[in-house]
């Protein structure tokens, strides 16, 4: 399915809108463009973790700026979803550190655990493998990021022990 075709509400509600507007009262009055990033990752959660093409419009409106620019930002960093995605994403760093330590092997491992593809979410939602540039954390390679949190010196034992952590929901995702 496009990312075209797939339709999602806007809720943009008041308390949603009161953190938009704190975050951007960070930031000069003519700089509204500056809090993009932040206003992005405050809408992204608060729609099902994904920004559809109609959403990243209105967050344009909403800081007066072009929706080219919100398209920009969205489409190069890798934490912004255009499209509905597992609920627990594993997004493995791919740089040379990780890889040299097994890393292709262990996505290769899960994809084939979960019955997915890379980019895949599962059937059921509920998982989504993603390969992702470096995540700053060379000495504990392999590793990926689950939620907020890095999980470090990756195997096959501990892609298990995640999966089924997540599976019996005890992972959380967020740390706000």
């Amino acid at each position: 399915m496009e990312r075209s075709d797939i339709k999602q509400e806007i809720n943009i509600t008041d308390t949603l809108m009161n953190r938009i507007n704190e975050l951007i009262s960070h930031y000069p009055a003519d700089k509204r463009k500056s809090a993009l990033l932040p206003v992005l990752h405050e809408v992204q959660d608060a729609h099902d973790n994904w920004l559809s093409t109609d959403l990243q419009i209105k967050v344009a409106e909403i800081l007066e700026i072009q929706p080219i620019e919100v398209f920009e930002v969205v489409t190069f960093y890798t934490m912004y979803n255009q499209r509905p995605i597992g609920k627990y994403m594993f997004e493995f760093c791919q740089t040379s550190p990780c890889c040299q330590n097994g890393l292709e092997d262990l996505m290769d491992y899960t994809c084939n655990k979960l019955g997915v593809k890379v980019g895949e979410p599962t059937s059921d939602g509920l998982f989504e493998v993603r390969g992702v540039e470096c995540l700053g954390a060379c000495g504990y390679a392999p590793m990926m990021q689950l939620g907020d949190f890095f999980q470090e010196h990756l195997n096959e034992e501990k892609i298990d022990q995640l999966i089924a952590d997540c599976k019996d929901g005890k992972i959380t995702l967020h740390d706000k």
